[in-house]
């Protein structure tokens, strides 16, 4: 058993060695594919949305407080809310919700 659970580390370690490396070592001149590039400049933003959508919808006592405060914050920062305007606005939110809901 614990044999196993080394193998799956160092599994672990070459995959992610590999995601790293491979990309530094195969590329060596500048991508010049507008779809290649566009795809490379949107991956740090879906990463974050998709670890942070669940996260929203999971941190209240009810996934109906999380969507409200994910819609009007969505709709906040889209109208020109600052961080600051939106993140109180959604804390705000997920309370009165948590209030009414209880």
């Amino acid at each position: 058993m614990r044999h196993n659970v080394y193998l799956y580390i160092l599994g672990m370690w070459v995959v992610s060695y590999l995601i790293r490396v491979l990309p530094l070592t195969l590329i060596r001149r500048q991508i010049t594919n507008r779809t290649i590039r566009s795809f490379l400049y949107y991956v740090p933003y879906v990463t974050l949305a998709v670890m942070t959508f669940p996260a929203i919808l999971s941190a209240t006592q009810s996934p109906i407080s999380g969507a409200l405060a994910l819609v009007s914050g969505l709709a906040l920062a889209w109208f020109g809310g600052s961080l600051f305007q939106v993140s109180v606005a959604c804390c705000a939110i997920v309370f009165v919700a948590e209030l009414v809901i209880a």
